[in-house]
């Protein structure tokens, strides 16, 4: 047993109670008041330097070692739950009503913290390691904030490296990707306005229902008739509203969806599609259309900090893979890695059990990966 996996071994249990401590009480983005108070009062207990509201309800802990010289690396973790109701009835399962920790973020941060106890435990090394606990991963725009307050000014790093718990992968075992990681998040919502009327006197009317029927079905060939078979883009639909009464020819129909791709160019053909297919069937039935979208940016590993993520991997003595394919989920530290070069890795949380997948009520982060995560932030550095 080496001297980190006995440091590991020892502390397990207490890292454990840490992680469900979160678990238990779970906040949504930029709400993290709890949480990133118990990881100020954390770092502050091992005497690491703390900074608090960094983009709102963010944490930063700065650690350096004390041999000379050296550089300057960024850790990351995110701290945000979602707005679930948890179904575990686990003995450590979310006390807030439409809260649970459904993506990992618990452990994410129990595992910085305990990268954080490890490297203050052998200062033997220089440089600096600027810890970052981000608020708001969850679509709150949390890695936005923290960039826009400054991090990366205020707490220099000149690599940036992080890590999510990967259900379905073997327990420990650590994934580092060539190049995308996951794909750029983006949404939509497609308005049709026609002409509203009696449901018996149709000819009266424009009704957007029936357009809307078309224009689902059409959105489907974005991916299959307009994107290169050899890219990778999603389309799916997750809403549809319309109508008030069955008797009536609404006015609107509007739908809301998901897209996701890799490639700033397929993305960009994505959506002219979308309008343009929205608009001429809109066209067709008589009618207006009104498309908006959002989207952010995809995440996507540089080399050389690929193989660093890599190596840690080895040196801390977990199974490292590197024939992984990317995922269309999506990540907002896709914005530090804009801005720095750097490394996201996926680390096995083992088999999805009872469905337990992420964003999902079942789910649970598994305490047993937490001395492999820990050991990898700590190695890295």
């Amino acid at each position: 047993m080496t001297k980190l996996d006995a440091w590991l071994d020892q502390h397990h249990a207490a890292f454990t109670a840490i992680r469900r401590d979160i678990h238990a009480h779970p906040e949504l983005g930029l709400e993290e008041v709890r949480t990133a108070r118990l990881v100020a009062d954390k770092l502050r207990e091992w005497g690491v330097e703390v900074t608090e509201n960094v983009g709102k309800t963010g944490v930063v802990g700065v650690i350096r070692g004390k041999q000379p010289g050296g550089r300057a690396i960024g850790l990351r973790a995110d701290m945000d739950c979602l707005a679930l109701e948890e179904t575990t009835n686990l003995p450590h399962s979310s006390k807030n009503p439409g809260r649970m920790h459904a993506c990992g973020h618990d452990g994410h941060t129990t595992s910085l913290l305990g990268a954080a106890a490890l490297l203050k435990a052998d200062e033997g090394w220089s440089g600096t390691v600027q810890l970052v606990f981000q608020p708001a991963e969850e679509g709150g725009g949390g890695a936005q904030a923290m960039l826009a307050d400054g991090v990366l000014e205020r707490f220099p790093m000149e690599r940036v490296f992080a890590l999510h718990n990967w259900p379905g992968l073997e327990a420990g075992t650590v994934a580092v990707h060539r190049g995308p990681v996951m794909s750029e998040p983006g949404r939509f919502k497609i308005t049709l306005t026609g002409k509203a009327g009696h449901a018996a006197l149709p000819e009266q009317t424009h009704d957007p229902i029936v357009a809307m029927g078309h224009l689902i079905v059409a959105l489907q060939t974005i991916v299959s008739r307009n994107v290169d078979p050899m890219e990778s883009a999603v389309v799916s639909i997750g809403q549809v509203h319309g109508g008030l009464a069955s008797n009536q020819i609404p006015t609107n129909v509007f739908i809301e969806g998901t897209f996701r791709t890799f490639v700033p160019a397929v993305r960009d053909r994505l959506l002219a599609r979308l309008k343009g297919i929205a608009q001429n069937i809109a066209a067709t039935f008589e009618m207006t259309a009104a498309v908006e979208f959002t989207y952010g940016s995809a995440t996507i590993n540089t080399a050389p900090e690929e193989d660093m993520a890599a190596a840690a991997g080895a040196a801390a003595g977990l199974t490292v893979r590197r024939d992984l394919k990317a995922s269309t989920t999506g990540e907002d530290f896709a914005y530090f890695l804009e801005r720095r070069p750097g490394c996201y890795i996926w680390i096995g949380n083992g088999p999805a059990v009872d469905g337990g997948d992420l964003h999902n009520d079942r789910y649970d982060f598994n305490d047993a990966i937490l001395p492999a995560a820990s050991g990898w932030l700590a190695a890295v550095a």
